[in-house]
């Protein structure tokens, strides 16, 4: 099963100093059937502006992965690091029983990453930080490991059965990944065209795929996309006609 989010189906809010598509509930935006996708509960698409940013605030119970596309973030929080996380750099925080960061935009050009948020596998881990940069061609036409809880090596680590991948295809290039029915697929499509399994997806167009044995990804132009391996959590972000046994 393959449910396509089309571009303007995300929520878009613009505050002036950032403007953000939450592709789930977030803030003030409510949708009780699109609150998470398996342990996926925040996947953010943000553009801060030149001189601004988040102050200081707190998280807890959470892993959050921010993959810089363009630009800079400096990053502050309490446990004494403080960072640039630049283009190419994937940084993960583990809030675990609480800590307290910041996220400021010093440069002079509009900072754009995506921060995703995955609930951990155990509750009350001490607060912890990861950071790591990678270069493009790590992820030209292939499927590459940014950030996992799976055991990968040389990728940034974090505390859930899930994997985060980066890709640039090529028009045309194909990849076949295999699943299982204990796991969900989220793909963002952030440029180009992409078919998976022969469903069509555009520029910001989202993929959310249970119970297929198989996805087959080819490009339909040069594309660039994030695909995030989850577990299921049995019944986590299903929808009310999924749960209600209306889908097969």
């Amino acid at each position: 099963m393959i449910k396509i989010v089309h571009a303007n189906q995300r929520h878009f809010s613009d505050f002036g100093w950032l403007k953000s598509h939450w592709l789930f509930s977030f803030s003030d935006y409510f949708d009780p059937d699109n609150m998470q996708f398996g342990a996926l509960r925040v996947f953010n698409d943000d553009i801060v502006g030149p001189g601004t940013g988040f102050p200081t605030h707190p998280h807890r119970e959470m892993e959050i992965i921010t993959i810089v596309l363009t630009g800079a973030v400096t990053h502050t929080d309490n446990m004494g690091n403080k960072t640039v996380i630049r283009q190419g750099d994937v940084q993960r925080m583990s809030a675990g029983i609480g800590l307290t960061h910041s996220e400021f935009n010093y440069e002079t050009e509009p900072a754009h990453f995506f921060q995703i948020w995955i609930y951990p596998d155990k509750p009350g881990l001490s607060p912890s930080y990861d950071q790591k940069g990678f270069l493009p061609e790590a992820w030209k036409n292939r499927l590459m490991p940014m950030a996992s809880g799976q055991g990968l090596d040389g990728v940034v680590s974090f505390h859930t059965e899930a994997t985060i991948y980066r890709a640039d295809f090529d028009h045309n290039h194909t990849i076949t990944f295999k699943t299982a029915d204990s796991r969900r697929l989220f793909l963002y499509l952030f440029a180009g065209a992409l078919d998976v399994n022969g469903k069509h997806l555009r520029h910001n167009d989202q993929a959310r795929i249970d119970l297929e044995e198989t996805v087959t990804l080819t490009a339909a132009g040069d594309t660039s996309f994030i695909l995030i391996d989850v577990p299921s959590c049995k019944g986590w972000g299903y929808d009310k006609k999924t749960l209600a046994g209306a889908r097969a």
